[in-house]
């Protein structure tokens, strides 16, 4: 009786934080997963905040960003209202599909709550910081020239932001010493790179008729930056010596979200223990190669920028062919083309703020994407190196088959929550998958060299596993880990660095390319043990594709209708 007294008192409690007008559209019944879920979006793409990471990439809308403390105290507002309505949706008898689309809100909810409450870059870390200000302006430059009016003013408004977003910081913060140094080193040349920015930009913005008004707004907004920036750097240098070292977010939390928000049925333990199988599968199979490929030649490095675009454009169309007629995956001829350019010197100044590719999105599906590229060069750090020989085992995880092309598919979802919805932890595992599968259907056997750098590929991303895990749990420091990347990988010191920097201020990102994959792998299997004859390996993948926004435990009980992964889930969480 004093149980049940308890969860009624608890739901009254809960029903009360509701503001008026949403306990109104709760009581008359107006409320439905549609409706939310198109309030929140529209909420969540306002208060998203801007990262490194390349696949929450959403349409926002224009205007100031406010990351005051105000602002953080009216998104928790916001998330109880969204949750409480959850809570009063009644599920019973629903069909799988929509208990997923129920199960994808109830995910996206939980992610607001990582990061405001558990997670808590906004008062942690200090490059969350450089995140909304340098990394939200080199996500408005990224797309190609030219800049219409609207993106004129877009740019310039997230230029004159970047000093209000930075005082923000210093109220909102107790920050990190490691986080410290990692903003304070990446803000050494800021001067120069922001002064670098005006000059090639500027030009390029679309004037009002008749006026400079644009021009010199946006000449005052990077010189108030710079200096917004120059004094941000002092105030974290000048605090420094007295931050705090730790920076794990501790088992428990890491726990919650592998369970809540990435929606993965495994402990960190068995993580660690899937990665170091795949680790010594892909030691063992790199060795192999390499003894396969003895007497072969090694590959080239472009000679010029021009012969690889014209490697880049023969190879994605070979690639699309490929897929066609091996029946692997279907390939609509209306989806754009994944290109390369030449990397814009604005671009290049603020590329240590974020990926150089435009996947385009929603409203831009008639554009082609765009990896920004420098010249071909032995100097080039890990990832550019190994394209400017084959630019193929990059393509076929960023462009075609993975990132760009996946998600251009998943963008054209009639349902609009899959539509908006995304996980890294589904949209890396088809593309860490694609490149493993490509090779094993053959796209490499013409180039037995580019099959050792997929194989390299392999290695890093099971590492990636086991240095997130053991820095989120304070087995390893940011610099044990930046070490154990460029030993064991190899790989360059700077590349590693900044590796192990991303995965130390966003814990679980590492994790989705091979927990993604080893999901895929499994799900293919079970597939093929049920259907038997009629198992069919392109309408699987295209079911994959379209739907590859949603976590593959969700996908697995849809398409099987097996919720193994859905029980545990559940069991873990309540």
């Amino acid at each position: 009786m004093a149980k049940s007294k308890l969860v009624i008192a608890l739901l009254l409690s809960n029903l009360l934080a509701v503001p008026l007008a949403a306990q109104q559209t709760i009581s008359q019944g107006q409320d439905s997963l549609e409706k939310l879920a198109q309030d929140f979006w529209q909420w969540r793409a306002r208060f998203q905040p801007f990262t490194k990471d390349d696949i929450p990439r959403i349409e926002r809308p224009g205007g100031l960003r406010d990351w005051s403390a105000a602002s953080v105290a009216k998104q928790r507002v916001d998330l109880d209202t969204f949750e409480a309505r959850l809570r009063q949706l009644n599920t019973w008898g629903w069909e799988i599909s929509r208990k997923i689309d129920y199960r994808l809100i109830g995910s996206a909810l939980a992610r607001v709550h990582w990061e405001l409450d558990i997670q808590r870059r906004w008062v942690v870390d200090p490059t969350f910081y450089l995140d909304q200000s340098l990394t939200a302006l080199q996500d408005e430059l990224l797309p190609p020239p030219p800049f219409d009016q609207a993106r004129s003013r877009e740019i310039i408004v997230r230029m004159e932001n970047i000093p209000q977003i930075l005082n923000d910081a210093k109220t909102n913060l107790q920050p990190l010493r490691p986080f410290a140094s990692l903003a304070i080193a990446d803000l050494q040349s800021i001067d120069a790179q922001l002064m670098q920015v005006e000059r090639e930009v500027e030009p390029m913005l679309q004037r009002d008729p008749g006026a400079n008004t644009q021009v010199e707004a946006f000449r005052k907004a990077s010189n108030n930056a710079i200096r917004a920036l120059g004094e941000y750097r002092a105030w974290l240098q000048q605090h420094l010596a007295f931050m705090p070292e730790k920076i794990a977010v501790g088992r428990k939390n890491y726990q919650f979200f592998l369970q809540r928000v990435a929606l993965l049925p495994y402990t960190p333990e068995q993580l660690i223990a899937m990665s170091h199988q795949e680790w010594t599968r892909t030691m063992a199979f790199e060795e192999y190669e390499k003894h396969h490929n003895q007497g072969a030649p090694e590959l080239k490095i472009a000679s010029s920028f021009e012969e690889q675009v014209n490697h880049s454009k023969r190879d994605e169309s070979a690639i699309r062919k490929f897929l066609n007629d091996k029946r692997i995956l279907t390939v609509p001829q209306e989806i754009g083309h994944y290109t390369i350019r030449a990397l814009l010197g604005y671009l290049n100044a603020l590329s240590d703020f974020g990926e150089l590719d435009d996947f385009t999105g929603p409203s831009r599906l008639n554009q082609d994407a765009v990896r920004w590229l420098t010249q071909p060069s032995n100097d080039l750090g890990y990832f550019w190196l190994a394209t400017a020989k084959d630019a193929r085992p990059d393509m076929v995880h960023e462009g075609i088959p993975g990132h760009y092309f996946q998600m251009c598919l998943s963008w054209k979802h009639e349902d609009p929550i899959r539509r908006h919805y995304y996980d890294s932890g589904a949209n890396e595992g088809i593309g860490f998958y694609s490149e493993e599968m490509m090779l094993q259907a053959g796209l490499f056997d013409d180039s037995p060299r580019s099959r050792e750098i997929i194989y390299n590929f392999m290695r890093l991303r099971a590492l990636r596993v086991e240095v997130d895990v053991k820095l989120a749990l304070g087995i390893f420091t940011l610099t044990q880990a930046g070490e154990y990347l460029a030993q064991h990988v190899p790989m360059d010191r700077k590349s590693a660095e900044a590796e192990a920097a991303l995965f130390a201020t966003t814990p679980g990102q590492a994790i989705s390319y091979q927990t993604g994959k080893l999901q895929i792998l499994n799900f293919l299997a079970e597939a093929k043990l049920v259907q038997g004859d009629k198992f069919n390996l392109r309408a699987f993948h295209d079911y994959v594709w379209k739907n590859g926004n949603v976590p593959i435990s969700l996908q697995r009980w849809e398409y099987l209708g097996q919720d193994e992964d859905v029980r545990l889930l559940d069991q873990v969480t309540h």
